[in-house]
């Protein structure tokens, strides 16, 4: 196939899971034969200008909009943003002729484009990892200021006259602006059961979406399970620092377990400056045995290896995520709450530790479990390595990925775009 991929943001610049993801089945595509071209946003050109060369095109031409540090626009100065995004969009698939469009993020940029590849009758693939659909789409300034019902009286005087005037008309072939019930989601798979719910509660027409879950790379994350009971002691985190991804609550739970010296937790990862301030000062406040470190991607799966145990303490919707799998391959367990896609992994017991979101003490009673009894930490390593290698592997999940793209280009119907004013 000739594949167009379509996102926000592409690696070397990443804010988590999802452009890394995007990455890896977009290099594991191109190495099964496909012919994968990547149209990104300009996000923090000088990153994406350094030495980080590509065998495969991609372009980073795509600007964004209220995302990233990137500021907001009027409605005026939106028109050359939203006209710019879809002319490179169309230049692209003219130069690529892509038999479909492989959707991934579009949080931050401009969602006409969805329109756009409506109206051009080119089959194409969402591919939900986040929130963007159920959360922001609904926030798109362009096609919120063209669609709102009860706008403000200068929008509705402003709109009015260029709709009068024929200003929308000929927009429309630039950069449409039709409502949010015209896009179709014809084609569509989420990386959880919950990521789907979350999206359809939300509104949209996607409960037929397919399932398919988030990979993990076992070539680089690997790890042999302890097949003998050893103490359980050195703790880590993984992730971004934030207040919905729970690490307050790991560090509250420290401080119940300082009862036990040989406890101490590890943290990889950062976030906002000052929110990652008020974590340390708690911890030195408190005396806690916890440590704030860093390493390089590729130093993560040592980083694994060499702890006794993940915790997971995230307390927001996750979609499905990608730490609690590198530790199960690693071959170490993990303590986790059941929030959002990690229902969808974690059993209680069997292939790790489960406490309620924000639960301090639920926590702290888990992590002296896991503690006390070093022959179910060996348990829950082994059926936790077991079932991640199995069903989550890269390959696996880029055949699911492979045959869905495939059976789109048997199965697709074309919508079309119907008439910005048809109800």
């Amino acid at each position: 196939m000739k594949i167009l991929v379509l996102t926000n943001l592409y690696p070397p610049h990443s804010i988590g899971g999802y452009e890394l993801r995007c990455r890896d089945v977009t290099e594991s595509l191109i190495e099964r034969g496909h012919d994968v071209s990547v149209l990104t946003s300009n996000h923090e050109e000088v990153i994406a200008n350094t030495d980080c060369p590509t065998s495969y095109p991609v372009e980073r031409s795509l600007r964004l909009h209220g995302f990233f540090g990137h500021p907001w626009l009027g409605i005026r100065d939106l028109v050359s943003l939203e006209e710019h995004n879809n002319d490179i969009l169309r230049n692209a698939i003219r130069r690529c002729n892509p038999d479909l469009v492989h959707v991934w993020n579009l949080g931050g940029i401009s969602k006409s484009l969805i329109l756009t590849l409506q109206s051009l009758d080119i089959p194409f693939v969402f591919d939900v990892s986040d929130h963007w659909i159920a959360r922001s789409l609904k926030g798109d300034v362009w096609l919120d200021w063209w669609n709102r019902k009860q706008p403000s009286v200068p929008a509705r005087i402003q709109r009015g006259l260029w709709n009068l005037d024929g200003h929308r008309r000929r927009w429309q072939d630039q950069a449409p602006t039709n409502p949010l019930q015209h896009i179709d989601f014809q084609r569509i798979y989420f990386c959880s059961q919950k990521m789907r719910r979350i999206t359809a509660d939300a509104g949209y027409s996607v409960a037929h979406g397919d399932v398919i879950h988030c990979p993990v790379d076992t070539s680089k994350f690997h790890g042999t399970p302890r097949d003998t009971p050893a103490a359980v002691s050195k703790l880590l985190y993984v992730g971004r620092l934030s207040p919905d991804k729970g690490i307050f609550t790991a560090l509250k739970a420290m401080t119940s377990l300082k009862e036990n010296p040989d406890i101490k937790l590890n943290i990889y990862g950062n976030g906002d400056p000052d929110y990652v301030d008020s974590l340390r000062r708690f911890a030195s406040r408190n005396e806690l045995p916890v440590s704030f470190r860093s390493a390089t991607s590729g130093a993560m799966p040592d980083v694994y290896r060499s702890h006794d145990a993940l915790i997971f303490p995230s307390e927001w919707e996750e979609p499905f995520a990608l730490t609690p799998l590198e530790a199960m391959a690693s071959g170490i367990p993990v303590i986790g709450t059941m929030t959002g896609g990690s229902s969808e992994l974690f059993r209680e017991g069997e292939n790790a530790l489960t406490y309620e979101a924000g639960n301090t003490s639920d926590l702290v009673s888990q992590v002296r479990r896991l503690v006390s009894a070093p022959r179910l930490a060996c348990d829950l390593a082994a059926n936790g390595h077991e079932e991640v290698t199995r069903r989550f592997p890269l390959p696996v999940i880029v055949d699911q990925i492979e045959d869905y793209l495939v059976e789109t280009l048997h199965e697709w119907i074309p919508s079309g775009l119907p008439d910005f004013l048809a109800a």
